[in-house]
This record gives structure tokens, sequence and C-alpha cells, in this order.
């Protein structure tokens, strides 16, 4: 899974880290969005919506952050 740290990072900076980046896997591959705000919660689930991605859930990183997970689906 590529992990982007977006630690510290406001809205919508975890989310155009993760457009920018989502190409960086192969379809079917994972890609975790690690993030501090609050909003990225909502964001990265819609931004899957929008695009066609799967969100998979949320995790903890090793310090206790948020991990968004996202499939590539295209």
């Amino acid at each position: 899974m590529l992990e982007l740290d977006c630690r510290g990072l406001v809205c919508p900076a975890p989310i155009i880290e993760l457009a920018r980046h989502v190409g960086d896997v192969e379809i079917g591959e994972l890609l975790g969005v690690e993030a501090t705000d609050a909003a990225a919660r909502a964001d990265v689930p819609a931004w899957c919506r929008m695009t066609g991605h799967a969100y998979v859930g949320e995790e903890k990183a090793d310090d206790g952050v948020p991990r968004y997970v996202v499939r590539r689906t295209a």
C-alpha cells in the first residue's frame, strides 16, 4: 500500500495529494491517506464516490493518526 503522509495539512490538501498520487499505484492496489485534518474523514469517502474509486475504510497508523484507505479502481 502506498502511504501518503498528509499530517498537518488542512482541507483540501489531503484530497489534492490523493488525486495527485492515485495514478502511482496499479488498478486494484491500495493507497493510505494519513491525515490529522478532521475533514479528511468525510472528504476521502466523498472523493471516492465522485471519482469512482473504492473507499475501503479507516484504520490507525502506527502513531495513532487516522489512515483512510482507498482502492484504485480505474
